[in-house]
């Protein structure tokens, strides 16, 4: 039997309870990238942590759009602060792409710089964003193997919106603009890449 103390939790134990109390959402995704001439369909389940937003959990759907291939994996998510939000790995293990939501710590993305060749973070949360960027812009701008790519928060709310415990979307990329869309409704997204600055 586990002890009930919270410092005392056994890790595994810990998963099983976070994996228990997850909604899981199932996502069909049919990709159109013309940027990437990436033309693919993608069959996801996805858990979403009790203290996940439906917001948080679109722009995770939409970050692996943005980068899908065959080996784009999910990582452990908020269970754990050693892996990414989605991460591709060589066979080697050597991680080759990292990737983040949100606003992560810039200890946390300077660690990940660290450990793989490439990280990109997609950032949202209007007013909050832009404060966490001014707050960490000297430091991050540093960062080689950083790209942060703002999503503007009315984008990701019209994407929340979209969320649904079964989902069939088509996602559309090219100029730099997003359009995604089910049976009723369609959206398009505008993202920001704050870094590296192209100038």
């Amino acid at each position: 039997m586990c002890a009930t103390h919270p410092g005392n939790i056994n890790p595994t134990h810990n998963h099983l309870l976070m994996a228990l109390s997850a909604t899981i959402f199932k996502a069909t995704l049919h990709i159109a990238d013309m940027e990437r001439n990436y033309y693919q369909d993608h069959a996801l389940t996805l858990a979403r942590h009790p203290s996940e937003t439906d917001e948080r959990l679109m722009v995770r759907l939409l970050a692996f759009a943005l980068n899908a291939d065959e080996v784009l994996a999910f990582g452990a998510g908020l269970s754990t602060d050693d892996e990414p939000v989605l991460w591709r790995k060589d066979l080697t293990g050597n991680i080759e792409l990292w990737i983040d939501v949100g606003l992560p710590d810039e200890r946390r993305l300077r660690k990940a710089c660290g450990r793989a060749d490439k990280v990109v973070v997609y950032s949202y949360g209007g007013r909050a964003a832009q404060l966490w960027w001014q707050q960490n812009e000297s430091t991050l701008s540093r960062l080689e193997k950083l790209t942060v790519v703002d999503l503007a928060q009315p984008d990701t709310l019209a994407m929340a919106a979209l969320a649904a415990r079964n989902m069939d979307l088509q996602l559309t990329i090219q100029d730099g603009q997003i359009w995604v869309s089910n049976d009723q409704s369609s959206i398009q997204i505008e993202p920001q890449i704050r870094h590296p600055d192209s100038g």
